[in-house]
């Protein structure tokens, strides 16, 4: 990566920043579809939700990681959250904490898992929207007119 430019500040303050409000975004998302839909959309959808949540979070630790990685990240984390479902302990943790039932579930579903990589490729792809503009945009400052 280049050296950032004096008149440019460096991105990746800003790209924490934008991770935090996409995450903030997501949780509210989330709630919303919960709240207005229900159903199998709510249901995959909540969980397309929680694998974006996760992603933004990835970036948000790691600003430079790149989508193909933050996405992977994500959904690995995800479909061992569901796999750990396949045991007793995320069901006995969610009927001690609402934190651990919103975060770990309870209960398997292979649909899900299908559902989990439909957010990843959401998340990934407007990610790497959003950094091809980005470089676009950098690329149009640094030509001299």
């Amino acid at each position: 990566m280049p050296p950032a430019h004096d008149d440019h500040p460096p991105r990746f303050p800003r790209t924490r920043l934008l991770a935090a409000l996409a995450a903030l975004a997501t949780v509210a998302a989330g709630l919303t579809v919960r709240a207005v839909t229900g159903g199998w959309f709510g249901k995959y959808a909540g969980d397309a939700l929680y694998t974006v949540l996760v992603y933004a979070l990835v970036v948000f630790v790691w600003p430079r990681v790149t989508p193909v990685r933050a996405a992977i990240g994500a959904l690995a984390f995800s479909w061992a959250v569901e796999l750990a479902q396949l045991t007793p302990v995320p069901a006995a943790l969610s009927e001690a904490s609402v934190v651990a039932r919103l975060v770990l579930g309870s209960t398997f579903g292979a649909a899900d898992l299908v559902a989990y990589a439909a957010g990843a490729l959401l998340a990934a792809s407007a990610h790497t929207l959003l950094e091809r503009r980005s470089l676009r945009r950098r690329e149009r400052a640094t030509t001299v007119p």
